[in-house]
């Protein structure tokens, strides 16, 4: 037994038993596990330690680097050995070898000894590298069907339906086959690809690998991403064939159907190297270019936004396959280039199939299936009947009062066509395009409805999203709880593509606020620090010569209206620091602070040239915050609060980063800098006699106590009236998108996880139970879960952070970087009796779980191998530090 103040504790050890008491595994090279189309010159790799003891730190390691598996075996390193370094770094160790060579693959392994005298090796892992300059390419040519001139081209696109005289502006979808030998003993092959605006790659009539919608978006004026794969298993003796299918995806959106802009950037084009080792040693090339054949598809109509059409009677069979007669193709035309970089963030894949849990004939030859879970995807059907019958296919969040689909708040009209080459039973789903549906409309469209037999078999949903490793999970007694975790995730789920959109359907775009402000929700669930890079590097090239960042990376339109907020707003632009300021905390990576310190640089620049007398008077404050009009422009708050409280908190951080970068003269200056903006927020913003911040909204108070505004001998009053005003609301919100989870912040700082769990457990007032209580499977874009308005948006879901670092209480302490240093600190609110959460960090799984059994307060924790802890119990101030290792805690409840 132990005491801890003046609390009786019982601390239980427990131990999981190993093969070997450490081991090293999940080795990553640039946060990938083996990885392909690594860009950097001097990669960072990192490591995982297991063990079976406690309190367990890694104190040296070493690591080896070969050009072949076998010599590694043998510890032959021919590429880099670090020798045995005396260190405790498992994470972000940069590579010092020799110089890495474009499209090699190397192989390497990780030796380590911990303090308790162990020492042991991991298993082989390796990276290939991506094509590193230009002329890695080896003379690939940018092909195409046809060329778009110069003159038709829409740069940027422009908003909505653009001009009339335009017109639909149909383009043809190309495929494109090369035939090619393999004639000696194949070692290994790899493909360098680019298909813009997506594309769907083939080897002998097999698709390569299982992504969906590659490449990932760009601004494709400035750089568009190629994808690497290993094609190894594609290929086989004697004459091969590659084909490409090509969409139009955000590179060109044609005038016919819905669309929330009209842009061109070029007709369909591609790129591609692919490179075959032999086992003699030798190399062959496949390159794109004018050998290349090229024909139209059978998708008749492509667009991001409108849907796909696909008539099956234009299939050329075996047009990817060898022996094809390609006569009557025409060779491919040469057309305009693109600057490339590899695609380094996990791919989007189809991750998880519905079939419908209802069904109803709402008339002749039309059904609409419910698939029970609003989500991100696209409809599979099976279907058998006449050739030339068409199925069509709508899909929808809502129904209407009729029972049809309903996509008023979505986008409308988009859907999607197929005919029927008739036959056998034919299945089909879209290639390069998605939606945000629950429901599913199909209709059969005969060429002679009296005579068609036509039937639909049976539809699925696929529901596609980025592939992102998951890291976290979370689980507890108070079931509106798990199904507000559940509401939120969806959303999150149907919004992570490969960039973080605001909707899956009606915009489709990257809002940059959502990435700051639900950050640690999203790096709880998923790892997305690859997906993060691509955004910070989208980020860079997006910002203007004049240092401004627009407020949807990649901006694809320009959106002037509403007085330029909804492009130039600070509380989304200061992404361009938090972000990577964010992934410097939980991952380790200070080379994203590094890489993105010139852009954060010129972004206060911009700031200071629109202050006036420090203070940023504009943007779009508390968007969709809870006030008496319809949701939208911030109702309850004063214009600049949260503008210029982002003002203050981005020269905070510039402080810190300079001085992490060892810029100690701009650090001073940035801190010299946030003072003045301080000042003049407080004299603008603060009231004396009230205690209050603006006009006394929650959001007018939260972000003032969030972000260091209030001077400590205020602070504990102003957060008073913060509770005063939600208890008078009977426990109801008010803070929007960016309020709220300021809101959370300081309530949670506070201490009163009371008041953040009776927030949050009405069904009755506008919230994530009320919105449940609707019939939500996602988080909707508004409180009130109005049907006029997306009914899948993530923006507002900040309560998932409390659901892990408030309940669980897994967190980390502001000194700590990447979890080394580990708080658990559960919150027992409200009438919750048990609760389970985990976190995989770069270090290992953290695991926080406990329940209240009969006056008593159980914990297990699980504390991964190189890290330490502090534990925090009810009712204890004081923390129990532990190491590394799996502990119980027993308290006796007051």
């Amino acid at each position: 037994m132990k005491r801890i103040a003046g609390i009786a504790v019982c601390i239980l050890f427990s131990t999981v038993l190993m093969a070997q008491p450490l081991q090293v595994t999940k080795l990553r090279c640039e946060h990938n596990e083996n990885p392909l189309g690594v860009k950097a010159a001097r990669p960072r790799l990192s490591w995982e330690l297991k063990s079976s003891q406690k309190n367990v730190w890694q104190t040296a390691c070493r690591i080896l680097v070969s050009e072949d598996s076998l010599a590694l075996e043998k510890n032959i390193a021919t590429v880099w050995d670090s020798k045995k370094i005396m260190s405790a770094a498992s994470v972000q160790v940069t590579y010092a070898g020799k110089k890495l060579q474009p499209a090699k693959k190397y192989f390497w392994k990780v030796m380590a000894w911990d303090n308790k005298g162990n020492r042991t090796e991991s298993p082989v892992a390796h990276w290939q590298m991506g094509l590193l300059h230009p002329g890695d390419w080896m003379n690939a040519k940018w092909i195409a069907y046809e060329h778009l001139p110069d003159s038709l081209t829409i740069i940027p696109a422009e908003h909505g339906n653009g001009k009339k005289e335009w017109g639909k502006r149909p383009d043809v979808l190309p495929l494109f086959r090369k035939d090619f030998p393999i004639g000696k003993k194949l070692k290994r092959a790899t493909a360098y690809v680019c298909g813009l605006g997506q594309f769907e790659m083939s080897i002998n009539g097999t698709k390569v690998g299982d992504h969906f919608l590659d490449p990932g978006w760009t601004k494709y004026d400035r750089q568009a991403l190629y994808v690497t794969f290993d094609i190894t298993g594609y290929l086989q003796d004697g004459i091969n064939t590659v084909g490409m299918m090509l969409g139009n995806g955000f590179y060109y959106i044609p005038g016919e159907r819905y669309r929330k802009m009209t842009g061109a950037y070029g007709y369909p084009k591609m790129i591609a190297r692919m490179v075959i080792e032999y086992s003699d040693g030798t190399t062959a090339n496949v390159v794109s270019d004018e050998s290349w054949r090229t024909s139209a598809s059978p998708v008749t109509y492509s667009s991001i936004y409108g849907g796909e059409s696909y008539d099956a009677t234009l299939e050329q069979e075996g047009w990817n396959k060898p022996g094809f007669n390609d006569a009557n193709w025409k060779p491919a035309l040469i057309t305009t280039p693109h600057t490339l970089r590899t695609q380094v963030a996990p791919p989007v894949k189809i991750m998880q199939q519905f079939e419908p849990v209802s069904s109803k004939q709402i008339s002749s030859g039309t059904w609409v299936y419910d698939m029970g879970q609003n989500m991100s995807g696209i409809p599979e059907i099976a279907v058998e009947g006449k050739k030339g019958d068409t199925i069509k296919i709508t899909p929808a969040e809502l129904l209407k009062d009729d029972g049809s689909v309903n996509q008023r708040a979505t986008g409308s009209p988009s859907y999607y066509q197929y005919i029927l080459k008739g036959g056998t039973m034919e299945k089909w789903s879209p290639k390069f395009t998605y939606y945000g549906f629950r429901y599913v409309q199909a209709e059969v469209l005969p060429v002679n409805r009296d005579t068609t037999q036509t039937k639909i078999v049976g539809v699925k949903a696929l529901h596609t999203r980025n592939s992102a490793a998951v890291t976290g999970s979370f689980t507890c007694s108070n079931e509106l709880f798990n199904k507000t975790f559940s509401l939120i995730k969806w959303a999150i789920n149907s919004n992570m593509q490969s960039v973080f959109t605001d909707c899956p359907h009606r915009e489709r775009l990257g809002w940059q606020e959502q990435l700051h402000l639900m950050g640690n929700a999203l790096q709880y669930n998923y790892d997305i620090h690859s997906l993060a890079k691509k955004i910070t590097a989208d980020i860079r090239e997006e910002q203007n010569p004049d240092g401004l960042v627009p407020s949807t990376v990649p901006e694809y339109t320009q959106m002037h209206f509403a007085n330029g907020w909804f492009r130039d707003s600070p509380e989304w632009g200061s992404n361009v620091i938090l972000f990577p300021w964010n992934l410097y905390q939980w991952y380790g990576d200070k080379g994203e602070l590094e890489k993105n310190y010139y852009a954060m640089q010129q972004y206060m620049h911009y700031l200071r040239s629109k202050d006036s007398s420090y203070l940023l008077m504009y943007g779009l404050s508390d968007w969709y915050d809870l006030g008496p009009e319809r949701p939208g422009f911030c109702q309850l708050t004063p214009m600049g609060l949260t503008a210029t409280a982002y003002y203050y908190y981005d020269l905070v951080l510039m402080k810190k980063i300079a001085t992490l970068l060892n810029k100690p003269k701009e650090a001073l200056r940035y801190a010299r800098w946030a003072d003045t903006v301080k000042l003049a927020f407080n004299k603008m913003y603060y009231h004396p006699d009230t205690k209050q911040y603006g006009s006394g909204s929650q959001t007018s108070n939260a972000m003032a106590v969030s972000f260091g505004l209030v001077s400590e001998k205020n602070k504990a009053d102003v957060i008073e009236n913060i509770i005063k005003d939600i208890k008078e609301r009977n426990y109801s919100l008010t803070s929007g998108d960016i309020g709220f989870h300021h809101l959370l912040k300081v309530l949670s700082d506070a201490g009163r996880h009371d008041i953040i769990f009776k927030m949050n457990s009405r069904t009755d007032v506008p919230g994530y139970g009320y919105q449940l209580a609707k019939g939500a499977t996602a988080l909707t874009e508004s409180w009130q879960g109005l049907p006029i308005v997306s009914n899948n948006h993530f923006m507002l879901g900040h309560l998932m952070e409390w659901f892990y670092a408030g309940l669980a209480g897994i967190q980390q302490p502001s000194h700590s970087i990447a979890y080394k240093n580990i708080v658990i600190k559960p919150q027992p609110a409200g009438d919750i009796t048990h609760v389970r959460a985990s976190y995989h960090s770069v270090y290992g799984e953290i695991v926080s779980e406990w329940k209240k059994v009969n006056g008593m307060f159980e914990l297990e924790v699980i504390i991964p191998a190189n890290t330490t802890a502090s534990v925090y119990l009810p009712g204890s101030k004081k923390p129990v530090a532990t190491g590394s290792g799996n502990y119980h805690f027993t308290v006796k409840l007051k």
